[in-house]
């Protein structure tokens, strides 16, 4: 009996052995084989999908039909990392309509990957750091944009106008809050 158990832990031990050899054999192999090319696109905080937290100002221009042309914007400029940080921020966002008032061939000549610089400025000038509601935004003569200039906010009764657009609704966000505009804010610079 002694005899048969030395000779099963003896297989035991050699099973075990072999195996050792094969995991350190597959770990070096993947050490030393080529990598895989990775790249930066579709990566950062923008790209994790989480269907607990509240929406942020992204998810709702994404969720939004009346909203395309803006996130398509926002994806040919590479911003969408941006409008998930943590904020608070106000989103000013344009409709597809209020996309459609500008000159013909402005949108598709903005979206062109050589214009990408023009077009976040353009868009940053969409974005200020804070989280008021409309009726707050009555008490402002101008608000700082993240494009570093300074846009007009005006009342005409209960209608608030922010850079000459007027603010048709407001939807709050996990990070701050959307404002749907009738117009887009085009920078003065």
């Amino acid at each position: 009996m002694k005899t048969i158990l030395k000779c099963m832990f003896a297989a035991f031990c050699m099973l075990s052995l072999a195996a050792c050899k094969e995991e350190a054999s597959s770990k070096q192999e993947a050490a030393t084989s080529p990598q895989k090319n990775t790249t930066t696109e579709n990566q950062g905080q923008a790209f994790i999908e989480d269907d607990e937290s509240q929406p942020n100002v992204l998810d709702i221009a994404i969720g939004s039909k009346d909203h395309s042309t803006l996130v398509a914007a926002v994806q040919a400029a590479g911003l969408e990392n941006s409008l998930v940080n943590a904020g608070p921020l106000m989103v000013f966002a344009p409709t597809n309509e209020a996309f459609n008032k500008l000159p013909e061939g402005t949108v598709e000549g903005l979206l062109k990957p050589e214009n990408k610089p023009k077009l976040a400025y353009i868009l940053k000038h969409h974005v200020t750091p804070g989280n008021y509601d409309k009726e707050f935004l009555k008490k402002f003569k101008k608000l700082g944009q993240a494009s570093n200039q300074n846009v007009e906010v005006t009342t005409e009764g209960d209608d608030v106008f922010v850079g000459g657009a007027k603010i048709l609704a407001s939807i709050p966000a996990g990070n701050g809050i959307v404002h749907v505009v009738d117009k887009v804010i085009v920078p003065t610079e």
